[in-house]
């Protein structure tokens, strides 16, 4: 499961640059996970060619996509209530076409056009480079589908529009698709097999971003960590590449380690890990190289070995310790997040205190904790009965939400009385005399504005906290500007 965008910074889309010979408007919505938000960026960048500039307003756009999850019921409930809202545009803008792109659209591609008829056109995660001709034939007035997965296809040819950006962060995809088949999860039927993308176009992506003016990329994959460039095509088939593809492959470490070199003053982040995956040469990376942030993602989903062995999760409960005391070891400042599910079929109290006792052995920095929720497809849908009554799944979710919290302050206290670097991002929420940035160890800080500016890296006196910010004061330039 890839970490989930809090639904706040979900929806309006924006374009920096508008190409003034584009006639048509087009307005995307995302919604999931990060994976989501960037695929958007492709496809803005595939329909720029085709003469569309993206508004924030969606009765004025042409067409209106929605970028879709399944990896929730909440998030296809959410997709459905606005393709509801757009139709209803539609009735008054008849010219107006509505497409679905992403998880859902791969799912449910006969359900939308046929059975329900709400949206024009259906698009899967492979398929965006074929939206000129899909354009084509709704414009002429017939529906258009297009959900083939792909073998191949990493769209590493596409500079994507950078949308909804603050000009100072930006997502760069690494890989596309999952070979682990967890049992409660959709990705690899709506994304198909893993696939890495070549080096030399991500290194390409992110000098072109720096020069741009953003100062901290984030690695995008599924499982980041299973990263293999070899010259061929899936990771499963490496075994069968030649001598000299093996001998020049690079792994997600010497991956890391490029991106270092090639931008040393930019930040880079990556998501999302999985346990099985992650080596110790990532972690020892990680410790090498000042400009990548001390920030790991790391989802455990369970703390019990037989809960993560009815999940499919290749890793047990002592082999995460192991990785998590690596982790300490080696990068002592470094923080760490997690995926937690509650209530997963026959969990029981013995399982659910396996996993509170983990969550104290790890104490995270922060958390993003679900109930579970049965995902058509998936092996647990089709070999398991969902036990676990809805009030138990409340119950535990919420002990596990309360215990993170507690660690989530213990950590953000760590940071007291210290000075630390923050990029700054933008405007804090609360207060409009406050600057918002991250430290790196992704912590929200906030303090003054003064006469800093956005993209400035400034060292801050940390003076108070809460459970997920970090509250001080500005005491100069950091010398990474």
């Amino acid at each position: 499961m890839e970490k989930i965008i809090d639904e706040k910074q979900q929806g309006n889309s924006l374009v920096l640059e508008q190409n003034e010979s584009n006639s048509r408007k087009l307005y995307i919505e995302s919604y999931g996970c990060q994976m989501n938000f960037s695929d958007s960026e492709i496809v803005a960048s595939i329909l720029a060619k085709e003469g569309f500039n993206t508004t924030q307003q969606m009765e004025e756009a042409d067409l209106v996509l929605v970028n879709t999850c399944s990896i929730r019921d909440k998030a296809e409930q959410t997709v459905r209530k606005r393709l509801e809202k757009f139709n209803a545009v539609k009735r008054i803008n008849p010219k107006m076409k509505v497409g679905v792109l992403g998880c859902m659209a791969e799912r449910l591609k006969d359900k939308f056009l046929e059975e329900e008829k709400i949206v024009d056109m259906v698009v899967g995660p492979d398929a965006y480079k074929d939206l000129p001709n899909l354009v084509q034939e709704i414009d002429e007035g017939r529906n258009a589908v297009n959900v083939i997965l792909s073998k191949e296809e990493t769209y590493g040819d596409i500079a994507p529009v950078r949308l909804n950006t603050n000009g100072v962060s930006a997502f760069v995809s690494i890989t596309r698709g999952c070979d682990n088949m967890c049992t409660f999860c959709v990705v690899p039927f709506t994304r198909g097999r893993e696939r890495s993308r070549d080096p030399q176009s991500i290194i390409k992506e992110v000098n072109d971003l720096w020069n741009k003016g953003f100062k901290e990329i984030t690695l995008l994959g599924q499982n980041v960590d299973s990263y293999l460039w070899y010259g061929g095509g899936l990771k499963k088939d490496f075994d069968k590449a030649t001598d000299m593809q093996k001998a020049t492959a690079v792994n997600f470490a010497g991956l890391l380690a490029m991106v270092a070199e090639a931008q040393p003053k930019m930040r880079i982040r990556f998501s999302t890990s999985n346990p099985q995956d992650m080596t110790l040469d990532v972690i020892e990376t990680m410790a090498k190289y000042q400009n990548i942030c001390k920030y790991i993602h790391l989802p455990v989903q369970s703390g019990s070995n037989r809960i993560l062995k009815a999940m499919n999760r290749l890793h047990t409960r002592e082999e995460y310790f192991e990785l998590i005391d690596n982790i300490r070891r080696i990068i002592p400042e470094c923080a760490i997040s997690q995926d937690m599910i509650a209530g997963f079929p026959t969990e029981t109290e013995e399982d659910h205190q396996d996993t509170l006792s983990l969550m104290e052995y790890v104490k995270y920095d922060f958390g993003f904790m679900f109930a579970y929720s049965e995902r058509p497809g998936t092996l647990a849908e089709r070999k398991m009965e969902d036990d676990i009554p809805e009030d138990v799944k409340k119950r535990r979710l919420t002990e596990i939400i309360n215990l993170q919290q507690k660690h989530a302050l213990y950590r953000t206290q760590q940071h007291l009385g210290k000075t630390q670097e923050v990029l700054i991002e933008g405007t804090s929420k609360k207060s409009d005399e406050h600057w918002m940035g991250r430290n790196t160890q992704n912590t929200v800080v906030v303090f003054p504005k003064e006469n800093y500016q956005v993209g400035e890296f400034v060292n801050v006196k940390i003076n108070d906290c809460t459970a997920a910010t970090l509250i001080g004061e500005a005491v100069g330039y950091s010398d990474n500007n």
